[in-house]
């Protein structure tokens, strides 16, 4: 389950200030059901999706005994 700011309080951040976990949680979000996204709504994933890309990726480079390698949301 997230725990974290909902879109609400999100909304009104730039994605540069958002943390890993919530571009993570709600790319995932997004990816589910962006048949169903109006304009506005894949004007958001897209965002979302250029400050993964700007971060690098979410993909760890390596996994260790407490860390995989995905980036957990929950």
């Amino acid at each position: 389950m997230y725990i974290g700011r909902d879109m609400t309080e999100l909304s009104m951040m730039l994605k540069t200030d958002w943390k890993d976990s919530e571009l993570a949680f709600f790319h995932h979000s997004f990816q589910q059901i962006a048949p169903y996204l109006n304009s506005e709504g894949q004007t958001i994933h897209r965002e979302i999706i250029e400050e993964i890309e700007h971060r690098g990726g979410m993909k760890r480079q390596e996994a260790d005994y407490t860390h995989g390698t995905k980036t957990v949301y929950d």
